[in-house]
């Protein structure tokens, strides 16, 4: 009979710290994010999942993939989520239309534009100045990888309207597709998308927009002013899992970064994920910190107002709320 009362003491024990767990569960503040595509770009937050981060700060995140800035803000101000993951310019349009309740930018993610320019042919030479007179397959009308993607042009010379061929009418879940079936002699491409396509022989890298478009906030967690002060608590916990994971992916070998973050890119190989992340580390590109510093921010109005698509210059402090970053960076 001792067997049997050792058994049923396992089971208590069992029982016990199930019940505990789905406490511990239970008890967690569940936080609904929607990010505007799922991209490696994104790595750190990730990482904060994966590594439990979120949960160490109390939270239960349920991340949705929500395609295209503007219905990820439909989102946002419809409280179908909590905070949204998207391009700063959004908060900006969405101010210009004079919203009741503003949407502040709390965290930032990425600090450089993440797309690259991709040749149907391979240039070993590559100059800007090949582009002029090519048919250009662009990113959506007044979206931050348009815009950035105009400035670095025009930074190199060259006048997107006037130059070049520029083919913007193509919804950004088929400009991939588009230029694999012939359309365009260049494209501007996130990853692992470009990488994928150098692989296969469809598309050559020849030049980074991050790198030429220099520090701004491409990509930044943002929320209700209502949300970021009623749960303040929940906000210092999501930017503090979020500080976790960007000094881990700034200490870590993107190797072991790849590895982790995987899950989230079946269809990918883990080491073209990790020469993603090795090329993004390399220039930049993930924020050391989630602090959206001032000249970040003129320098995305800057290129907003150049591409004339600025409806009207907005201060830094109406729209950026550093308070939860700052502390999180302490």
């Amino acid at each position: 009979m001792r067997w049997l009362k050792k058994g049923l003491l396992f089971s208590s024990i069992a029982l016990l710290l199930l019940s505990l767990a789905a406490c511990n569960k239970a008890e967690l503040e569940k936080v609904k994010v929607g990010e505007v595509t799922r991209s490696i770009f994104y790595a750190p937050q990730y990482v904060a999942l994966e590594k439990g981060f979120f949960e160490e700060e109390g939270l239960s995140v349920e991340l949705q993939t929500i395609a295209g800035g503007d219905k990820t803000m439909t989102a946002l101000l419809s409280d179908g989520i909590d905070i949204a993951l998207v391009g700063s310019e959004t908060s900006i349009y969405v101010t210009a239309q004079g919203a009741n309740d503003p949407i502040q930018n709390f965290a930032q993610l990425t600090q450089t534009d993440g797309t690259f320019l991709v040749a149907r042919e391979k240039m070993d030479n590559f100059s800007w100045e090949d582009v002029k007179g090519s048919t250009f397959l662009g990113q959506r009308k007044g979206g931050m990888p348009q815009m950035a993607g105009e400035f670095v042009l025009k930074k190199n010379g060259i006048d997107p309207t006037k130059d070049l061929t520029l083919i913007q009418n193509i919804d950004f879940a088929n400009i991939a597709t588009a230029f694999a079936s012939g359309t365009g002699d260049y494209v501007q491409l996130f990853e692992p998308t470009a990488s994928v396509f150098e692989k296969e022989g469809k598309g050559y890298i020849v030049a980074s927009f991050g790198t030429e478009s220099g520090h701004l906030p491409y990509t930044s967690f943002m929320a209700k002013s209502s949300y970021l002060k009623d749960d303040a608590k929940t906000v210092q916990g999501f930017t503090n899992a979020l500080k976790r994971a960007q000094d881990f992916v700034q200490e870590k070998s993107a190797a072991e970064v790849a590895k982790i973050i995987q899950p989230y890119f079946e269809n990918v190989d883990v080491a073209l994920i990790e020469t993603v992340v090795e090329r993004y580390k390399s220039q930049g590109s993930y924020a050391t910190d989630p602090i959206l510093d001032e000249e970040e921010w003129d320098n995305l109005q800057t290129i907003m107002e150049e591409a004339g698509e600025l409806p009207q210059r907005v201060k830094y402090e109406e729209l950026v709320n550093t308070k939860f970053a700052k502390k999180a960076a302490e």
